[in-house]
């Protein structure tokens, strides 16, 4: 386990904690994540799973980075549109679009050159 610090700029962040469950895996990269904290009825946990292994080779196995900067992005359109509109909110939702546009030309690619959801680079 591997505690991840960088999130923890304030008292609820600082509440929470980050954990990296697994080893790395295919694509040098961790796959289960674990999130705890503490309510005033007892500790709450989260689990947050990421595919391990393209689909073709593993099949679906957990979510992708672009359904978390998703949901992400929908809780900053709902900032946006209520009261805790502010330009940070909006630098942010600049960053997770162009986080997915990112993501989305690189699984296009893939899929042009006939890879996608394979180990093949």
């Amino acid at each position: 386990m591997r505690l991840i610090e960088t999130h923890r700029v304030n008292g609820l962040n600082e509440a929470l904690t980050l954990a990296v469950i697994d080893e790395k895996g295919p694509g040098n990269a961790n796959h289960f994540y674990q999130i705890s904290f503490l309510t005033p009825v007892g500790p709450k946990v989260t689990n947050i799973l990421f595919q391990k292994g393209p689909i073709k080779e593993a099949g679906v196995n957990g979510i992708s980075n672009e359904v978390l900067l998703a949901i992400v992005r929908d809780r900053l359109d709902g900032f946006q549109s209520g009261d805790f509109k502010c330009e940070q909110n909006e630098t942010a939702l600049v960053a997770v679009d162009c986080a997915m546009k990112a993501l989305l030309s690189r699984t296009k690619e893939r899929v042009e050159r006939g890879v996608e959801g394979t180990s093949e680079k």
